[in-house]
């Protein structure tokens, strides 16, 4: 059984003024995202700014998480890093709290070779019992995971069973796939290439814009596996011009300004994110506007 199908929101991490974890509000946007159709809740990752969290945040967010969710949908949980032996720890606290799964990023910038990624994910495949999707985001990370290495480590550790694709490049998806016989959870990273990678025997979409629109994420993604491909093509091209808005500054700056701008009130970013220059601000409430959420 794959940890989830459909979309899986990459949930932001609510701040109270001062900039400490909002927990409430926390437990009030998983609820939401639950009642809005969300098959997995992904936590303290890129878009929960869990590169600013101290250690003792990210396991409490983890641990937080896990108590609000309460079973009903998985709960996947950031522990990458760039330090093997953190991302171990980081895997380990994750598990101890009751996490369904890790996300983990390659390390960035570090920049490790093919051999130095198949070292790094190896161990901390060894290190846990939890299934792990290896996340690969060369965009931020400086760092590619190549589609043989992706076989390499499918087929030799068992808890590796899936991938987030936030590459951009179909070719290389397609050719990872070739390369792991379809065995391989893929989950598209890009909010503009769900449907193209659904396609490449994709099985959902760890989503930033499932933040503001859980519910359409979710048909879209819902849609193409049900067979009705034409409605999920339809939908992934309604939401393109709200996914540049939603990525036109450095994510999550852009998804939490919006999710403020529709009164949720999740708070201010940490540093050094900041806020958004106006005329990007303008294109994203244009954006919001046209699509319906504000």
């Amino acid at each position: 059984m794959p940890i989830f199908k459909g979309a899986g929101v990459a949930i932001v991490t609510p701040m109270n003024e001062d900039q400490t974890v909002n927990y409430d509000k926390l437990e009030e946007i998983i609820n939401e995202q639950i009642d809005g159709g969300t098959d997995a809740i992904v936590i303290v990752g890129t878009t929960g700014e869990g590169s600013t969290l101290s250690m003792e945040e990210h396991s409490e967010c983890i641990k937080k998480a896990v108590e609000f969710t309460k079973h009903r949908i998985p709960v996947i949980a950031g522990t990458g890093s760039n330090c093997t032996e953190t991302a171990i720890q980081l895997t380990q606290e994750a598990e101890e709290h009751g996490a369904d799964a890790a996300l983990v990023v390659t390390p960035y910038y570090n920049k490790a070779t093919q051999k130095g990624l198949i070292a790094h994910y190896s161990a901390i495949a060894d290190s846990t019992k939890l299934p792990l999707i290896l996340y690969n985001v060369p965009g931020r990370t400086g760092t590619n995971i190549q589609p043989q290495t992706v076989a390499t480590l499918r087929k030799t550790k068992k808890n590796i069973v899936g991938v987030k694709d936030a590459t951009a490049n179909l070719a290389q998806t397609s050719e990872m796939m070739r390369l792991c016989d379809g065995d391989l959870e893929l989950y598209s990273g890009e909010d503009g290439l769900v449907v193209p990678i659904l396609s490449l025997g994709g099985i959902g979409v760890i989503s930033v814009v499932s933040n503001i629109a859980p519910r359409d994420v979710h048909d879209m993604v819902m849609s193409f596996l049900n067979g009705d491909i034409e409605k999920a093509r339809k939908m992934q091209l309604r939401e393109l011009p709200l996914v540049d808005a939603l990525f036109c500054e450095v994510n999550p700056i852009p998804v939490k300004t919006a999710m403020n701008l529709m009164g949720k009130n999740v708070g201010p970013l940490r540093l050094p994110l900041c806020d958004m220059e106006p005329a990007n601000l303008e294109k994203l409430k244009g954006a919001m506007k046209d699509y319906g959420l504000l």
